[in-house]
């Protein structure tokens, strides 16, 4: 009795698949478990589940009477139970997958193999995760424009003309002296015109002198001839 009730308890923790970290178990043939006529064919089954690397398979059947083969491609075809890859004969049989691909299952016995009793299942490869995007590389720094020696920077020229290049600007010719360029009267002072006053006081004071002068001649001239 004691063994019945860990078998039965064994049974309703499996039934369906269990999950323990990541990994899944799957009871083989669900309720019916490793036997020669399922009521649902087990490819069948399996190809409702989807199976990774280090899920398991628990194939329920009782002991000494069945047992689990796990073969080649051709074992499977051929039910060939002479040279197994695994051996599976404990009456509750668990595998776990280590690699991805397809994997072949037979019973034990060559009849139940040949009435339907074995199975394909085909592991996925490990999923990869996707490359984590690099950030976008920022744009290089401003190159701020070459200032000319001495730090000054030439005016720009006026609106509306630019002179050709390495040609220099025509500069404006010199102002004659004395004029100014926009054709009025010159600025500067000019030189006072002499008063009237001081002129006539130079030509009565030579007149003076012209008669005195002539006066002293006709003297000495008069006195010799008297004389």
């Amino acid at each position: 009795m004691g063994s019945r009730a860990s078998v039965g308890l064994i049974l309703v923790a499996v039934t369906g698949f269990l999950c323990s970290s990541d990994a899944y178990v799957f009871a083989v043939g669900g309720k019916d478990g490793w036997v020669r006529q399922p009521s649902e064919g087990y490819n069948q089954w399996a190809g409702r589940y989807r199976f990774q690397i280090n899920d398991s398979l628990l194939f329920k059947y009782k002991k000494g009477a069945d047992s689990v083969l796990v073969v080649t491609k051709d074992g499977y075809a051929s039910c060939n139970t002479k040279s197994p890859l695994v051996s599976l004969t404990d009456g509750d049989s668990l595998f776990t997958f280590k690699r991805s691909g397809p994997f072949f299952f037979i019973s034990g016995n060559p009849e139940n193999c040949n009435n339907g009793q074995k199975l394909i299942v085909v592991v996925l490869a490990p999923r990869t995760k996707a490359p984590t995007p690099q950030p976008p590389s920022s744009p290089p720094p401003a190159i701020p424009p070459m200032s000319p020696p001495g730090g000054h920077m030439p005016p720009p020229p006026p609106s509306g003309m630019v002179p050709p290049p390495g040609v220099p600007s025509p500069a404006s010719p010199p102002a004659e002296p004395g004029t100014n360029p926009s054709g009025s009267n010159p600025v500067g002072p000019q030189a006072p015109a002499p008063s009237p006053s001081f002129a006539q006081k130079g030509s009565s004071c030579s007149g003076a002198m012209v008669l005195g002068f002539s006066g002293l001649v006709s003297y000495l001239v008069l006195g010799k001839v008297l004389v």
